[in-house]
């Protein structure tokens, strides 16, 4: 699978991700949990996320299933980035 995400975020999450190998690919179904993600570790990214995108995760995103594969994040992200611009 080819990522559709910026490679600014893929730094971002992999930092988040400490079971997972630095030479195994970010793929879009990635397990997020299995690869280490807890759900402080998801409230960190979330704030993370927030600054560097300029975005706030409304009440509906603020659910592990948004943090279940970093395709459900990205495409989260990118709404919220469509949204605040216009």
């Amino acid at each position: 699978m080819s990522a559709k995400w910026d490679d600014q975020f893929e730094e971002l999450v992999r930092g988040f991700l400490p079971f997972m190998d630095a030479a195994e690919p970010l793929t879009e179904d990635l397990n997020m949990r299995e690869a280490g993600l807890d759900s402080l570790g998801a409230v960190e990214l979330l704030a993370a996320l927030e600054d560097l995108y300029q975005v706030r995760f409304v009440d509906d995103a603020l659910t592990m299933d948004t943090f279940a594969t970093p395709e459900v994040l990205w495409g989260t992200v990118s709404k919220l980035s469509t949204a605040a611009a216009g």
